[in-house]
């Protein structure tokens, strides 16, 4: 893993992790979820490498080595990638991403229409304003509370509770136990606080201007990002498949992240 700092025309610096250019055709740009750090997904590196797929990524800023922006929005991924991307030499990409990281990944598809290819968001947040869609419905307590104290402004409570499912709980403790290394890092980094308001206040684009394929994966047991999410997206976005797995929550659903990457491969 190559690790590097870009510098972006502010000044900020974004802190890049890239698998190398000799690791694959097709360059995907992973986006994480809240809270991580950057570092692309471990437990996808063998199915990668067979693929011939060259990872990209970077701390959000607030996470990791990128300095923070106070105020920044979904959409200012677009930027964040296009940095990334011309950095590392890539003209067109893919893009994954992880629960809020999917959301991201839908920005750049949509403000970065000329570059990104393909996109797959694995539970995937609708935006705050989605019309005819029932926000909250089948999300865990501390998450209404976080997003609501978020969207007024104000800090969000201390002990929040994912409500994992067994699934969840066996993903952690099997293949997925990589979350610990990128989780553990970034707990209650700025970055946090600043995802929070960005997912709870307009996003700077709309999820209907994706013309790229979309892979949309959700768990039918997710507490954090409803399977209603998924849902609205699947019918906001013109080229959007949903596949729905109805005993996976909102971390086992990356046990279908080898096939999505397989899609990634032949539409990408």
């Amino acid at each position: 893993m190559i690790e590097t700092d870009v510098v972006l025309g502010d000044g900020r610096a974004l802190h890049v992790y890239d698998t190398g250019p000799g690791s694959g055709d097709l360059a995907v740009l992973w986006h994480h979820g809240t809270p991580n750090i950057g570092t692309p997904p471990e437990p996808l590196f063998g199915t990668s490498e067979r693929l011939g797929i060259r990872w990209l990524s970077y701390d959000r800023p607030g996470y990791g080595g990128s300095t923070a922006h106070p105020g920044r929005t979904v959409g200012d991924a677009a930027a964040y990638a296009a940095a990334v991307a011309d950095a590392s030499g890539t003209d067109r990409f893919a893009v994954m991403g992880h629960s809020g990281g999917g959301s991201h990944a839908l920005a750049c598809a949509a403000l970065l229409p000329e570059r990104v290819t393909a996109v797959v968001a694995a539970a995937a947040m609708a935006p705050y304003d989605a019309d005819g869609l029932d926000y909250f419905a089948g999300m865990a307590a501390s998450g209404v509370s976080t997003l609501q104290a978020a969207a007024a402004g104000r800090a969000g409570p201390e002990d929040y509770d994912p409500e994992f499912t067994p699934a969840d709980e066996a993903a952690f403790n099997g293949p997925w136990s990589w979350f610990g290394a990128v989780v553990g890092p970034a707990a209650g980094a700025a970055g946090q606080s600043d995802d929070d308001r960005a997912y709870a206040t307009p996003w700077g684009f709309d999820p209907a201007d994706v013309r790229a394929p979309v892979l949309l994966l959700h768990g039918e047991l997710d507490r954090i990002a409803p399977i209603g999410h998924a849902e609205w997206l699947a019918r906001r976005i013109p080229a959007a498949e949903l596949r729905r797995f109805p005993d996976d929550g909102h971390i086992s659903v990356l046990t279908a992240g080898a096939a999505a990457l397989e899609w990634l491969r032949e539409t990408g």
